[in-house]
This record gives structure tokens, sequence and C-alpha cells, in this order.
């Protein structure tokens, strides 16, 4: 073998990791948003549970769930940021949010209890 062609073949395993390696880094990025997206649905029913408990007294954190019972720990989002949580909610008794990957409120990316993953592609398309 000459050294051209072991170049040849180090350069199309190179081409063929990198195609990978962005493959992976999107699935994992959408992994992430629909783990938040269960967590947050997650959080909702525990904050209910908490909420009849105690007499409809809103948990103001994740720290208030534990030290309650319904949840065993204390939850991050994938981003590792808090969970939002807002009593009484506007769209039902309790309302529960991560602000998503730009940790940001606002913009298309935040994860809310109220919207599944359906309505979020149908309010994206315009439907």
């Amino acid at each position: 073998m000459t050294l051209i062609e072991i170049l040849v073949v180090l350069a199309i395993i190179g081409l063929i990791v990198g195609g990978v390696s962005v493959v992976a880094f999107s699935a994992l990025g959408d992994a992430r948003i629909k783990t938040a997206g269960n967590d947050v649905i997650n959080v909702q029913k525990a904050c209910e549970q908490y909420m009849l408990q105690k007499s409809d007294k809103c948990p103001k954190n994740m720290q208030d769930l534990k030290a309650a019972g319904v949840l065993s720990r204390v939850q991050k989002d994938p981003w590792g940021q808090e969970f939002v949580i807002v009593c009484p909610g506007e769209h039902g008794p309790v309302d529960v949010m991560s602000y998503g990957p730009d940790k940001k409120q606002g913009g298309d990316d935040d994860i809310v209890s109220w919207e599944g993953p359906k309505e979020k592609e149908d309010k994206k398309d315009g439907k």
C-alpha cells in the first residue's frame, strides 16, 4: 500500500464518522425535547396530587413536591434548569413549563404542560 491509498481510506473513514456524528447529535436533541415533554406532564400530575393532599395549596417549586413525598427527588429539565410551576394556571389548575434548549422564556422551544407534541407541530405548521 502506498501512502496515498492510506490517506484516501482515512479520509473516507473521517467522512463516515462525521456523518454519523451529525445524525447522532440531532437524535440527542430530539430525545431531550421528548424527555422534557414527558417530565413536564409528570411534574404537572405530581403538582395536582400535591394540591389534593394539601387542600388546593399550590407547590412553589420541586422541593415542596419532594418534601410532601409526592416525588422521590428534585428533578430538573434536560438542560439543567428548574421547571416553572404556576398555580392557578391559565390553562388548568396548574401549568408547568421548561424553557427548553435556549433556557429563556418565550419562543417556540418552550415545553409546556398544556400543549402536547401534536398541538406544537400544528402551531409550527400554522394550522
